[in-house]
């Protein structure tokens, strides 16, 4: 197996720089990437993008969302979810997670919804789908969207499907900590064809003459004198070339990339097993796959605090070990209303979702969470062993 990046991204991008960055050879490798992603994941279409942020905000700007709209987000997840949102001008509106999954939960999700509620935005936290079946039957009782955020997710399993298929979108990351990355990058992909046509166009200036399947404008209409260029608002979103390549190289190995993860966590299910009864992993339900973006587990034992176990696991030759994100509605910048010109999007309504106590189940699980790297990408899985072994004996000390 090759290490993290291999002999074709290095081809790939040679080729691009070979070729000088001209327009006659442009989205060249995007091109391929969007083909191979819709062949992997089978969509209808696959929309790059500059990065895993900017592809929320153009599918919920896509969707017609903005000024006056909800959306409800979880708080236990990166905060690109909800500044999305706020990019489009919406109201992130907060749900509660599952203790078990700690993923966004269907029921809190029911109390959030009002009259004002136009979208939901799943995360597939760590590598695990959200239960995607009853939280679609809940949106389309009330004609809510839909958008699964699975930057942390590239081949998690739902129902015996890739997730990613039941909501009206999927996002997807390439930023340098993910399954696949290209540096920086990202994906949308939709069996929606008038959907993905908006998001393309909004992805590339609001240019005339982009389609789902076209990203690139003909020399003979940028070249006439009379050609209207901008139909709609739109941003310049698109995925640069260089990275396109490296992209292209990751997808053609998603399935390799994706198992070395799961391969890693599997170590450290099987070396603490006998743990788990206060070390507790997170719950994969048995209609899914997890992806193992990261291997997370909860410390239930309140005679030890998250310092206790990250120092004893660091003393005895661990790893650096990740906490979970601070709850997003947690963070200053909702605390303080710093918001750069957003404020007015706060309704009082809104704000009754962002005072301590509003999430109780995100709000403990948040100071105990552990995430432990998947990501060792040497050929033998020796180093992973090693270090579950440190925690093993750590856990043991304890």
């Amino acid at each position: 197996m090759a290490g993290r990046i291999s002999k074709n991204e290095e081809k790939y991008v040679l080729d691009v720089l070979n070729k000088e960055f001209r327009s006659s050879s442009g989205a060249y490798y995007m091109k391929k990437l969007e083909d191979l992603f819709c062949l992997k994941y089978r969509v209808k279409h696959a929309i790059s993008f500059v990065n895993g942020t900017a592809t929320m905000h153009c599918a919920l700007e896509a969707l017609g969302i903005g000024v006056g709209d909800e959306v409800i987000v979880p708080p236990l997840t990166m905060s690109a979810t909800t500044f999305a949102v706020l990019q489009a001008n919406a109201t992130p509106i907060f749900a509660d997670v599952l203790e078990a999954t700690f993923n966004i939960d269907p029921e809190s999700i029911k109390k959030r919804i009002t009259n004002r509620t136009k979208a939901i935005i799943t995360v597939s936290l760590y590598g695990l789908s959200a239960e995607m079946k009853e939280i679609k039957r809940i949106a389309d009782e009330h004609n809510i969207a839909v958008i699964e955020d699975n930057a942390e997710c590239f081949y998690g399993k739902y129902d015996n499907d890739w997730a990613g298929k039941i909501g009206d979108c999927a996002s997807y990351s390439f930023q340098s900590s993910k399954h696949l990355t290209s540096g920086e990058g990202g994906m949308v992909t939709t069996d929606n064809d008038q959907l993905a046509e908006k998001i393309r166009q909004i992805q590339s200036l609001g240019y005339a003459g982009v389609s789902a399947k076209k990203s690139k404008i003909s020399k003979i209409d940028i070249q006439d004198p009379k050609y209207k260029r901008h139909v709609s608002m739109g941003w310049n979103y698109r995925m640069p070339e260089l990275c396109s390549a490296v992209a292209l190289g990751q997808v053609e190995r998603m399935e390799e990339l994706v198992q070395r993860r799961v391969d890693v966590a599997n170590i450290y299910l099987n070396e603490t097993e006998q743990y788990h009864n206060w070390f507790r992993p997170q719950s994969v339900p048995k209609n899914c796959e997890h992806s193992y973006w990261t291997w997370a587990c909860v410390n239930e034992r309140e005679d030890l605090s998250w310092y206790d176990i990250r120092n004893t696991f660091i003393e005895f030759g661990g790893d650096p070990v990740y906490a979970a994100w601070e709850l997003t509605y947690l963070e200053p910048m909702f605390q303080n209303n710093k918001l750069l010109g957003r404020e007015n999007l706060l309704t009082k309504e809104a704000q009754k979702t962002y005072k301590k106590g509003s999430c109780p189940i995100a709000e403990s699980l948040q100071p105990r969470l552990f995430q432990f790297k998947t990501n060792y990408w040497e050929k033998s899985t020796h180093k992973a062993q090693a270090q579950a072994k440190i925690l093993k004996k750590t856990l043991g000390s304890l």
